[in-house]
């Protein structure tokens, strides 16, 4: 079990003030883990690391703006201060914008243009892109290496309704998941794995609108299609990434690179009949 173990790691997770970035951050702290947890608002990242359990690991919370490459360069170098340097990197920066999807009464052609390339731009270049470049920059100088995860989504494997950006943005982060694992292992062998997680349906704050009903507390017709095309019947719980993460951070997953790993209860499986 000691390949699982990520006992003297180093990890930085952006979008660790989220519900899944929490929940990530604190399965890389009890597996081992330092963990730096970033977040747009630092009050959410620190609320975060204070409800971490205490013990060996040591947690610590940054203010990072994903979407700004002087802000991932002015926060990379305090984390490196912190903690010496950095073993894995985990982009957990993404969501959607009720402003981005359509509607009955809001098509496709009367979306704002804007609004979808920021929603692309999040999750795309601050989910992934911009802060690979900072950090897996001096993440290549480790003697051993280190681990990228990017987080995509359902979307990647089959678009849904609704929400086209978010769709066409996760489809992106699966590519550009491969094409960076080849790149990074052409360079520099197998030093440097590049992977992603595609969380199913999970109930977040920016899903929230479209699965449950605020007055009867219950799903909406969208949310009751997606639990009735999952084959395990449920939404997700953030704690079930935990032990995909863990594995994909650790040795145990050492000759794996450019795949994106659906955790999703089988809904990428189910035909829907």
């Amino acid at each position: 079990m000691d390949l699982f173990s990520l006992t003297v790691k180093k990890a930085v997770l952006l979008g660790g003030g989220g519900v899944l970035g929490a929940a990530m951050a604190k399965g890389l702290l009890e597996a081992g883990a330092d963990v730096a947890v970033c977040d747009l608002d630092p009050a959410r990242a620190q609320a975060v690391v204070d409800v971490m359990p205490k013990g060996a690991s040591m947690a610590k919370a940054y203010k990072i703006d994903a979407m700004d490459s002087a802000s991932i360069k002015s926060t990379a170098k305090d984390i490196f201060c912190d903690f010496g340097g950095v073993d894995i990197l985990v982009n957990a920066v993404g969501g959607n914008m009720k402003a981005a999807t359509t509607s009955e009464e809001v098509s496709f052609f009367d979306l704002n243009g804007d609004v979808l390339e920021k929603v692309v731009r999040l999750n795309l270049m601050a989910g992934a892109v911009l802060p690979t470049q900072v950090f897996g920059r001096e993440m290549v100088k480790n003697e051993e290496g280190g681990v990228i995860i990017n987080i995509s989504s359902m979307n990647s494997f089959r678009p849904l309704t609704r929400i086209p950006g978010y769709s066409a943005a996760k489809a992106a982060v699966s590519n550009f998941t491969q094409w960076l694992s080849t790149d990074l292992a052409r360079q520099y062998g197998d030093k440097i794995r590049v992977n992603a997680i595609a969380p199913g349906f999970f109930l977040t704050e920016q899903n929230r609108y479209l699965l449950t009903d605020p007055e009867t507390g219950g799903f909406t017709p969208r949310g009751r299609t997606i639990v009735e095309h999952t084959p395990m019947g449920r939404l997700g719980q953030p704690e079930d990434l935990v032990g995909t993460l863990v594995w994909l951070c650790s040795d145990a997953s050492r000759f794996v690179t450019g795949i994106v790993v659906p955790v999703d209860g089988g809904f990428s499986a189910f035909s829907g009949v």
